[in-house]
């Protein structure tokens, strides 16, 4: 999944859904987010002071990351972003997960996905997936402090409504309930691996390119 998705929200209304601070002056009014483009992210980490976190509150924050990030120098292809995550026990990935400070919430209100192929146009379907109980929602993702701190949203298998229109995989999307956005910020890995999962079918709703629903689970 390295496909567009819509993050229909202002900073300081994301601030407020999700409990983290907003610089003042803030730029972001709303859009489509592309790969290799800047977005708004939670997090909730100290992100440049190494050793175990303290204990007490931990302020979240509203900052922008690049979404891709630089693949490993084995990778070959260095000017090849990485956008998503399949496989979070990756050598690559599995320090940054295991280490909350960088793991991220990332707010979308809608996630463009590639479906089957339309058989009047030999083309794949794209479909805009949403969720009924939370317009406004976190995706799970993880940055790495590169040259320009980016972040990789982490994937799982497509749930059955999506599956039904051909599509593979999806983003991890969070629970409505704020304890899963905490577990993912500030739990152990033990936890918060178990939010990579489908989101669930009857809380889904699926829409082609065109806007026409198509289904709300089952």
């Amino acid at each position: 999944m390295s496909s567009p998705y819509r993050l229909d929200a202002t900073a300081v209304q994301i601030g407020r859904c999700f409990g983290a601070k907003v610089a003042a002056g803030d730029p972001w009014a709303g859009g489509i987010i592309a790969p290799g483009s800047f977005a708004p992210v939670v997090t909730a980490g100290r992100e440049f002071i190494a050793g175990p976190r303290p204990q007490g509150h931990a302020e979240r924050r509203l900052v922008p990351r690049l979404w891709g990030v630089p693949p490993p120098t084995s990778a070959g292809d260095a000017g090849r972003a990485i956008s998503t995550v399949r496989n979070p026990d990756s050598p690559f990935w599995i320090g940054n997960l295991r280490n909350s400070e960088f793991r991220c919430l990332v707010p979308a209100s809608a996630a463009m996905l590639w479906g089957g192929v339309d058989p009047t146009t030999g083309r794949r379907r794209q479909v805009w997936l949403s969720c009924a109980d939370q317009p406004l929602f976190a995706m799970a993702g993880v940055w790495k402090d590169s040259e320009v701190a980016s972040f990789a949203l982490l994937t799982c298998p497509a749930n059955s409504a999506l599956r039904a229109l051909g599509v593979e995989r999806m983003p991890a999307i969070l629970p409505a309930d704020p304890a899963a956005a905490h577990q993912w910020l500030l739990g152990g890995w033990d936890r918060a691996s178990g939010f990579i999962a489908p989101y669930a079918s009857a809380m889904s709703q699926c829409n082609l390119a065109t806007g026409a629903r198509l289904a709300r689970g089952g």
